[in-house]
């Protein structure tokens, strides 16, 4: 049976297209102690990738996820590399060396399967999305329950996760929860961050 975390995990993913501001931002939620971000920007070049990476002061690089450009991640020293369903056996090509291995479920049965390569995967989506339009919960509170209990690896939700559904997170027993929409889409994504981190810390 697979071995919860000692406390639930918040995870932040930036926006897939960048905007005005962003990076200042990602500092002050990485200088509010996020522990993890993940950086997903799939349209991104490697250069592209680089320029981002360089605005983000050198002590934040060990919690940075990175989505593309997977190359990058031993040159700048980051938490590690996340592979998505479709690119998840080429995870076995990548030295790991210190590096976390994150990968995504969007199928309860896939929980069950062994996944010795990875530290944790998400499983979406948990609700309804915040930031794809009709992008709606895919599975009951039941049997995401029952599927837990079977994980090969700790699990965090994604998918529609806000201040109100959070504390619900953590009794379905997920080890910890990935936020988008309730951040980026929020008029004071730090306020939020904040509230988000109270559930989590009261949630322990």
């Amino acid at each position: 049976m697979m071995q919860h975390l000692p406390h639930m995990k918040l995870i932040v993913i930036t926006t897939p297209v960048p905007f005005a501001g962003e990076i200042p931002l990602v500092c002050q939620l990485l200088e509010m102690r996020l522990e993890t971000l993940h950086v997903r920007k799939p349209e991104f070049s490697c250069q592209e990738m680089r320029d981002y990476l360089n605005e983000i002061p050198l002590p934040y690089h060990p919690r940075l996820m990175l989505h593309s450009h997977h190359e990058l991640a031993q040159e700048y020293k980051l938490k590690g590399l996340h592979f998505p369903g479709t690119a998840r056996a080429g995870a076995a090509n990548m030295p790991k060396q210190h590096l976390l291995f994150s990968t995504s479920f969007h199928k309860l049965e896939e929980l069950q399967q062994p996944q010795p390569l990875f530290d944790y995967a998400f499983l979406s989506p948990i609700f309804n999305s915040i930031s794809k339009e009709g992008y709606e919960a895919a599975f009951t509170p039941a049997a995401v329950q029952e599927a837990l209990k079977k994980a090969t690896v700790p699990v965090v939700a994604l998918g529609g996760i806000d201040t109100d559904n959070l504390a619900a997170v953590r009794e379905l027993g997920f080890a910890g929860a990935a936020v988008l929409g309730a951040i980026w889409q929020a008029a004071d994504p730090v306020k939020v961050f904040q509230e988000l981190l109270w559930v989590v810390k009261s949630s322990c």
